[in-house]
């Protein structure tokens, strides 16, 4: 099988619709997590709205991705309580910020807590969404109206909000050096609410989470840079949701390279798909797609906290029965990986031996994607 990765995620996606999305009719009374989304299809014209769980209270726990893996959430119950949420749709431009839904979704993606929500649609909302880049949800309709209750702003994002002569990345470094977490500060972004005033507009959501993590990226290896360089080689392991993540730390000035195989996810496929960089920050959009970010962001977050540089190869397994949930897969993933007390090693070849021996697949198939993960093994035979 030789196809792109995008090709390949969309053709399991497709093969979702066994699971059943929560029935609703045209009216809705409930929550929003809080949560949005924006669509980026007919772009700068877009698809905006609200998500809406079809109950009412504390839902935050269905757009909080930051806590599905430390609360131990399956794969299969994320997807459930994701399936919960109702997405409503109204089309408007990209830098129409006065438009009345907009300022309800800038409210939303402010809110402190979870917002009551009522929402009138065209007809009965219909389907689910799967997709490698977003989480997925449950029906969706046009809206005929939508009303919210009173909400209360995140602090952080209300002062972010009302300086106008604030720079979207700088916004979200300050937000972000503040403790807001990751999902509250790509909502913002999304619905326009960060950034010089006359230069703000919606952010397809999908669009708004590479960039969070590509800025937040982008200022810690600002920092990182000028650090020590560790001393050995560290190895950092997670596994959750099907998957398997080795992060290898190489006593070297930042280098990174990613690498992730989908082992037999609707078959007998193995496929490897990878992406580098050396030295500097990649100019060009990765080949791999968002998750090339949300890896580079959780090591770079690391290395910040220990005040230390290092290069990172990071290797990723996807085994049977895995289901793209979106790029916080690999972003939490990652982040809990470098939670974890390393694995020390004097080598290289000794480091890449323990990674062989926890992977499915032989570490010759990673060999031949790789680049940096090569180009290492055959730069230092002498130190082997």
């Amino acid at each position: 099988m030789t196809m792109g990765k995008g090709a390949y995620l969309q053709r399991i996606t497709s093969g979702m619709n066994n699971w059943r999305s929560v029935d609703v009719g045209q009216n809705l009374d409930g929550s929003s997590p809080p949560s949005v989304f924006i669509g980026k299809y007919g772009y700068p014209k877009v698809s905006i709205g609200p998500m809406i769980a079809p109950y009412e209270g504390n839902t935050s726990i269905l757009d909080t991705p930051e806590v599905w893996i430390p609360s131990k959430q399956t794969q299969e119950d994320i997807i459930r309580f994701r399936l919960d949420l109702v997405r409503g749709k109204s089309e408007v431009s990209i830098h129409d910020l006065g438009n009345k839904m907009v300022q309800k979704l800038q409210e939303i993606s402010m809110a402190d807590d979870s917002v009551e929500s009522e929402a009138t649609f065209k007809h009965k909302p219909r389907g689910t969404s799967f997709d490698e880049e977003h989480t997925p949800f449950g029906p969706s309709a046009m809206m005929e109206k939508f009303d919210i209750g009173n909400v209360k702003w995140e602090q952080h994002l209300e002062k972010a909000h009302y300086d106008t002569d604030l720079k979207a990345s700088e916004a979200i470094k300050d937000l972000f050096k503040d403790g807001v977490l990751f999902s509250q500060i790509q909502k913002a972004l999304s619905t326009g609410g960060l950034g010089i005033g006359k230069n703000r507009k919606l952010v397809p959501t999908r669009w708004s989470i590479t960039a969070t993590d590509s800025m937040l990226a982008d200022y810690l290896y600002s920092k990182v840079r000028y650090y020590e360089v560790i001393p050995e080689y560290s190895v950092y392991e997670f596994s959750s949701l099907n998957n398997y993540y080795a992060v290898l730390l190489t006593p070297t000035p930042w280098q990174y390279e990613w690498l992730e195989a989908f082992i037999h996810i609707m078959g007998k496929e193995e496929m490897i798909f990878a992406d580098h960089e050396a030295l500097k920050p990649k100019s060009e959009y990765s080949s791999v797609g968002g998750c090339y970010y949300s890896c580079k962001f959780g090591v770079l977050e690391a290395l910040e906290r220990m005040k230390r540089q290092a290069g990172a190869i990071v290797l990723r397994e996807a085994y049977e029965g895995y289901v793209p949930l979106g790029v916080f897969n690999v972003r939490e993933n990652v982040r809990n990986a470098m939670k974890q007390k390393p694995k020390t090693f004097a080598t290289y070849r000794s480091a890449l031996a323990y990674i062989s021996s926890k992977l499915r697949l032989p570490m010759s198939r990673f060999m031949e994607q790789g680049v940096l993960l090569r180009e290492m093994l055959v730069s230092r035979q002498t130190t082997l």
